[in-house]
Order: C-alpha cells, then sequence, then structure tokens
C-alpha cells in the first residue's frame, strides 16, 4: 500500500496508446442482455430483480476495470481485496497515479474497448463535468435515498462517496516548525518545501488546495482568484515546490511540506513513522475546505453489472467503514452514526476539525475550474 494517487498529468499519452491496441470489447453486447436483464440500463439492483440477482450478474461478467484507484488513497487497496474476496470478481486496476481529468479521456478513447474503466472515482468538479457531456449511465444504490441533498446527481449520474479537508503534511524531523496555517506557507524558512499534490487543472485534490488558499486569503466560493494570487506570491518567494507529492517524495525528501487532502496526509503518518519520518497534519486555521470525490458508471462499461455491484458495495456500510478505516470520511457517516453501523474506532481516529462544513455549487466549481485553466499556469511560471 505504497502508491500515491497524486492524480497527475502524464499519462494521457500512455492511455491513447493503450487505448489503440485494444479491440472491441469481446461479448460486450451478450453480457449486457444475459438473463434477459439490460445491464447497462439498469438504473437500481430492483432492475435485475434485486442485489442477488445483481450478484449473479456480474459474477459472469467476471471482471471489474478501474483506473486512478491507488492502494493507499482512501484505502482502496483494502476495499478491492475485500471486493474480490466477497464476490470472487477479479478487478483489473490501471495506472493507479491517473488524474480524474485522464480518468474522463479514457472514457472517451476507450469508447467500445474492453479496457474502458467501468466505473470512475472523480474530483467532484469532474464529475459534474462529465455527466455534462452524456459519459455516465444513471444508477441508484440502495441506500441513494440515505445521501444527503447536494451530494448526488438528482438521477444518480454521479454521487458523492467519500471526502476530507484540505491539509497541510509535514516532515517533522526536518521542519522545525511544521506550518498550522497558509500565511504560515510563506515564511522564509519554507523556501522551496511547499507542494502540492498534483496539477489543480487536472487533479482534484490540488484544485481543492487553490480554492483553500483561496479562501485563506478573502475569496470564497465565488471568486478563486486570490488562491491563484496566493501561489504566485508562493513562487515568487521561492517557496512553491514544483514535485508533485507522492509516498515516495515524502520518502526521499524531495516535499517536506504537502498541501493534501487531510486522509492522504493522515494515512502517510504511520507510513512514514515505518521509514523513520514523524509526518504531522494539520488542517489549515485560516482556510477549511471540505470537499468529496464522486462516483460514477461508464454509460459504456464493458462490464455493466460489475461496475453497478461495485457502486452497491461502495455504498454499503461495509464499504464506507473500509473507506472511514483509511481517515476518509464516508458520504453516509451521518446515517450509519444514526443506525449504529459505524466503525466507532475509525471514526475517533479522524483528524479533529472544528465546524460544518460548506460546498461550493456546480456553477461555482465550473467558474473556479474555468479560471484555473486560464490562470494557473501564468501564475507558478516565472
Amino acid at each position: 500500500m505504497f502508491t500515491s494517487r497524486a492524480r497527475v498529468a502524464g499519462v494521457v499519452a500512455a492511455l491513447a496508446a493503450v487505448t489503440a491496441a485494444c479491440g472491441a470489447a469481446p461479448g460486450t453486447d451478450r453480457q449486457a442482455t444475459e438473463g434477459g436483464v439490460n445491464a447497462r440500463t439498469a438504473t437500481s439492483a430492483a432492475d435485475f430483480g434485486g442485489l442477488d440477482k445483481l450478484v449473479e450478474a456480474a459474477k459472469k461478467e467476471g471482471n471489474l476495470h478501474v483506473i486512478a484507484l491507488p492502494p493507499d488513497w482512501a484505502n482502496y487497496g483494502e476495499i478491492i481485496k475485500s471486493f474480490e474476496a466477497k464476490y470472487g470478481i477479479k478487478i483489473e486496476s490501471e495506472d493507479p497515479d491517473a488524474a480524474s481529468a485522464d480518468e474522463i479521456n479514457a472514457v472517451k478513447t476507450r469508447k467500445g474497448q474492453d479496457r474502458a474503466p467501468d466505473v470512475l472515482d472523480l474530483g467532484q468538479s469532474f464529475a459534474i463535468s462529465g455527466a455534462a457531456e452524456g459519459l455516465f449511465a444513471p444508477y441508484k444504490v440502495q441506500t441513494f435515498d440515505k445521501i444527503p441533498e447536494g451530494q448526488k446527481e438528482p438521477t444518480g449520474l454521479w454521487t458523492n462517496d467519500y471526502g476530507g479537508y484540505i491539509s497541510i503534511g509535514c516532515d517533522a524531523k526536518k521542519i522545525a516548525t511544521c506550518p498550522t496555517s497558509f500565511a504560515d506557507l510563506l515564511k522564509p524558512e519554507y523556501k522551496g518545501k511547499v507542494a502540492l499534490n498534483g496539477n489543480p487543472t487536472k487533479s482534484g485534490s490540488a484544485f481543492a488546495g487553490v480554492y483553500a488558499a483561496s479562501i485563506a486569503n478573502g475569496g470564497s466560493f465565488d471568486d478563486i482568484q486570490p488562491g491563484l494570487d496566493f501561489f504566485k506570491k508562493l513562487k515568487d518567494a521561492g517557496n512553491f515546490n514544483p514535485v508533485e507529492t507522492t509516498p515516495a517524495t515524502i520518502e526521499k525528501g524531495e516535499t517536506q511540506i504537502s498541501i493534501d487532502w487531510d486522509y492522504n496526509n493522515a494515512a502517510y503518518a504511520p507510513q512514514m513513522a515505518a521509514k523513520g519520518l514523524d509526518w504531522k497534519v494539520n488542517v489549515p486555521s485560516d482556510g477549511k475546505y471540505f470537499q468529496m470525490y464522486a462516483q460514477a458508471i461508464n454509460k459504456d462499461a464493458p462490464h455493466p453489472a460489475a461496475a453497478r455491484l461495485w457502486q452497491e458495495y461502495l455504498y454499503s456500510p461495509e464499504g464506507q467503514n473500509l473507506y472511514l478505516k483509511g481517515f476518509a470520511r464516508p458520504v453516509l457517516l451521518p446515517a450509519m452514526e444514526a443506525d449504529g453501523t459505524v466503525d466507532k474506532v475509525a471514526a475517533e481516529a479522524l483528524p479533529k476539525v472544528e465546524g460544518t462544513p460548506t460546498f461550493p455549487t456546480s456553477a461555482q466549481v465550473d467558474a473556479a475550474k474555468a479560471k484555473l485553466a486560464s490562470g494557473w499556469d501564468a501564475a507558478i511560471s516565472g
């Protein structure tokens, strides 16, 4: 469990190369209609005749293809192994370090291929844009009604799954005083040390890092520009480190301070302790920003029944508690606390944060994404 989901750029060409080498998905039409059920258009387990029938259909397909799911991101390593053991379905996990943008690209370029991703795990801005492009299949898991409003597209084109707060990770053995705010990051002692987990025009975590910096510097969900201005100041001060964070870069001392999700930084701590590092995690006092990642099903999934069963598993108490075990805050946490199905030990281990999170609207996210697309390179160049 030592691969990072930096969700970075650079794999698009590789995805395209694989696409060119693949043929059309064998038996896809048969799989989609086996047993008289059209798995491609099923919008709930009830369309299969219930969850047991969905399991049967998924087992007949036998495989699930995913990309951009590194084993140490939100506990996906254990989640994948548990799903395989429970259902006997083989998960083919490709390009774990891919970005959300690369997932969308794979859906488009691999259409009709057996290596197309069946399901997607996306930063919310990419889930919203992918739904608008008509790339996803509507599907409502059995726990859909328990998911809070605003955390799901009404027809199930995407549904938020787990999330966290932007945090600042720091190697306390190399940094005398770890930063606890965005304002701290401009201090001269952090010269060349402040990194992001990816490029914010492609990476959900880095996008959120800029949003959090904006909030810390007088911006809002309607105005991400102060975040761009902050990173320009960070670059001009010599503090911005363009190396994108992974567990390997942390271990090597290449990224001694990292702006990333709290569940990533919290998960790195025990890993780094085993390597002799002391990785500390702080949610910045001046820029609290919470965001969830969303699940979606490729409307042209080569394994449509397995894709839907994967969703059911992730939104079951078992799947949600596995996210929680990886320090991610599952979308069904309030419901599970209410009905007693939550893993209380895992919940107690979450990084402590005061207050109730708020969320930008789809329109605000789209506007921020457009601003970043046009302004990020200029902010950090020079």
